[in-house]
């Protein structure tokens, strides 16, 4: 799933082919999976912003301001293309002045919505703090921590109503650098621990970002189709020995139904 530096990568790609007007839009027949709410058939992209996993696309509608608001679910992605694009999952292709951006999704568990404000509020209300943005403090985590101190530590960073953008790779991995296991429970985390925590999340959004993104086996995509390069900043997600110590083999366990993995050495 498009984690926080994915959703990011493919913002800052779009956004450099923004301002655009769309002149005409194509649906698949199965488009309707996706797209909750109707799209409408012209119109102008302003800009696209990022909250969370969330893509928000800033429009004009007939002199009306909306959005359309864009979540990749488990394998969605927006591509670019100069000519028309031939894509075997392309579910909405919208039709620029001089480009093509099209919404691709194998598994179709995306979700595509178009409204005004009160749409915007009522989803966004649905997310906690971005987790990479200024509001992503340290009281704010301790704040978060403390609402659920019986929860095991990654099961609450997964928590999208606290901790928007975090997914299960970053979670794993925020853990790893924090070095605490991730079944620890939050209420036996000490002050100095919880700093470690927040200086973790830097430390991963920035180095997945800055190799646009994490690419798993037939996973994420940019927009221009590219596999992002951020599983050479792995230390304990889906490797063999830690790559904090160098040494020790790596553990796998299954928390809430989800992989999680860690270093017996490096965390405690």
């Amino acid at each position: 799933m498009p984690e926080l530096p994915e959703v990011e990568t493919i913002k800052t790609q779009l956004s450099s082919y923004l301002p655009e007007e769309i002149t005409s839009i194509q649906k698949s027949e199965v488009a309707s999976s996706i797209l909750k709410t109707e799209v409408p058939t012209k119109f102008f992209i302003q800009e696209v912003r990022r909250h969370g996993k969330w893509l928000i696309f800033v429009l004009k509608v007939k002199g009306q301001k909306q959005y359309m608001l864009s979540h990749l679910g488990m394998s969605g992605s927006w591509y670019i293309s100069e000519e028309f694009p031939k894509l075997k999952h392309a579910h909405l292709i919208l039709k620029g002045k001089s480009h093509y951006f099209s919404y691709v999704d194998p598994r179709r568990f995306g979700n595509i919505y178009v409204g005004g404000e009160e749409l915007l509020a009522k989803k966004m209300k649905q997310n906690g703090v971005d987790v990479s943005s200024s509001d992503f403090t340290l009281d704010y985590l301790k704040k978060c921590l403390m609402k659920y101190p019986e929860r095991e530590i990654k099961v609450c960073l997964l928590d999208q109503k606290l901790f928007a953008g975090v997914g299960n790779y970053m979670a794993s991995e925020i853990c790893a650098h924090a070095r605490i296991r991730p079944q620890r429970i939050v209420k036996t985390l000490c002050e100095e621990e919880i700093r470690k925590i927040k200086r973790a999340f830097s430390t991963v959004i920035k180095g997945a970002t800055q190799q646009g993104g994490t690419t798993f086996q037939g996973g994420y995509r940019d927009a221009f189709g590219e596999k992002g390069e951020g599983v050479k900043n792995l230390v304990v997600f889906h490797q063999k020995i830690c790559g904090l110590c160098k040494q020790s083999e790596v553990v796998k366990i299954e928390q809430k139904t989800r992989a999680s993995f860690y270093c017996p050495k490096c965390q405690k």
